[in-house]
């Protein structure tokens, strides 16, 4: 790295949700005003910023560190729920089945002072790994549009524009998108 600080890669502890979700929403507020509004930016750093406590309890939710600061983080799951803000279903916690389901990624995020590093990669690759090791084939998620560049670059494709309704009413434009497990 140009700083010279190489971020390490581990699994998230439930000790680290606080600076997560701090990191989620600092992310949000720097990352997202080029492509939505001050609207929807806001709105975003309310309803988007969570990190979902589930994911990192399975294990799959992942950081990078640098200088003992969470810089990035993002992972995947082996459960139903495709997005923190897709609301509540009733299959949000079911296991889902490799053999014909699609292993979902989720919840990515990278530090406005340490984008285009890589980062986001090295967390896809583990998300990617990890997956595989469990035999899925596929990965699927919802991105917002400040993620689609880089999902794209992965490998990922679009299968559908989407909008995400946001509890306050604010609508965000994004796209699910898939990618199979090389």
């Amino acid at each position: 790295m140009a700083d010279g600080l190489e971020p390490t890669l581990r699994l998230a502890t439930l000790e680290d949700l606080d600076e997560i979700e701090a990191l989620m929403k600092a992310s949000i507020a720097a990352i997202f005003p080029a492509l939505y509004d001050d609207v929807q930016t806001a709105s975003s750093v309310i309803y988007v910023g969570h990190v979902d406590r589930v994911i990192v309890g399975d294990g799959t939710y992942f950081v990078l560190e640098a200088a003992g600061e969470i810089v990035a983080c993002g992972g995947w799951s082996r459960r139903a729920k495709l997005y923190t803000g897709s609301g509540d279903a009733d299959d949000d916690d079911r296991i889902i089945d490799p053999a014909t389901e699609s292993a979902r990624v989720r919840a990515m995020f990278v530090r406005g002072d340490w984008t285009r590093r890589g980062l986001g990669t090295r967390i896809l690759e583990a998300c990617e790994n990890a997956a595989r090791a469990e035999g899925f084939t596929d990965l699927t998620l919802a991105a917002t549009l400040p993620g689609m560049l880089l999902y794209e670059k992965f490998g990922f494709r679009t299968t559908e524009m989407v909008t995400f309704p946001l509890p306050d009413g604010v609508i965000l434009d994004g796209a699910v998108m898939v990618r199979p497990i090389s």
